[in-house]
């Protein structure tokens, strides 16, 4: 179980690492208007691009921290079942 668990974040780690790019997650409308906004001296893209970033993450880490406490509560309801 131990190794499994190493291997297995030594294969998260390769693969975070493995395609590290700067991440420009907008719809082609924004992306447009942004570049458009860059080469005329506008330095609003950096803005926008981790506003967007922001509203992508959310609701990732709040299903992530729902689905931990889940499990720690499950965790403490079987071991009280052992007991």
């Amino acid at each position: 179980m131990k190794r499994a668990l190493i291997i297995f974040i030594l294969m998260i780690a390769v693969t975070a690492g493995a395609g590290i790019q700067k991440a420009a997650a907008q719809c082609a409308m924004c992306t447009i208007s942004a570049e458009q906004g860059t080469q005329n001296g506008n330095t609003q893209a950096v803005g926008l691009n981790t506003g967007v970033l922001y509203l992508m993450a959310i609701p990732y880490l709040l299903i992530a921290a729902i689905g931990f406490l889940w499990y720690k509560r499950y965790r403490r309801s079987q071991a009280s079942v052992r007991s």
